[in-house]
């Protein structure tokens, strides 16, 4: 039986999490602090304010919706891939995604 060792894609695949929960988050406060400045009041009344009001609950929804999304999808493939395989297997993998 061929001997198993570390699948690079998993390691791989877990530091592209890290860093994007780190990035999302970071885009997440972003927002969030202008989206809590407005609603907290007296920051901008009228017409205009109203209509820039949604777009920005808009684009606060797509900004979250977005970075569930692709950290579901991170997610979704770390499960999927296999935390062991063959040596050559780990080769093969570590060369076909450039990592060492």
């Amino acid at each position: 039986m061929p001997q198993l060792v570390p699948n690079p894609l998993c390691a791989a695949l877990e530091e592209a999490l890290r860093a994007v929960e780190t990035m999302i988050r970071e885009v997440d406060d972003d927002i969030e602090g202008p989206y809590r400045a407005f609603h907290g009041g007296g920051v901008w009344t009228g017409p205009t304010a109203v209509r820039f009001d949604a777009q920005l609950v808009h684009y606060r929804t797509r900004v979250r919706g977005s970075g569930d999304k692709i950290l579901s999808e991170l997610r979704l493939a770390l499960a999927r891939t296999p935390r062991e395989v063959t040596e050559h297997e780990a080769r093969s993998i570590a060369q076909r995604y450039g990592l060492s």
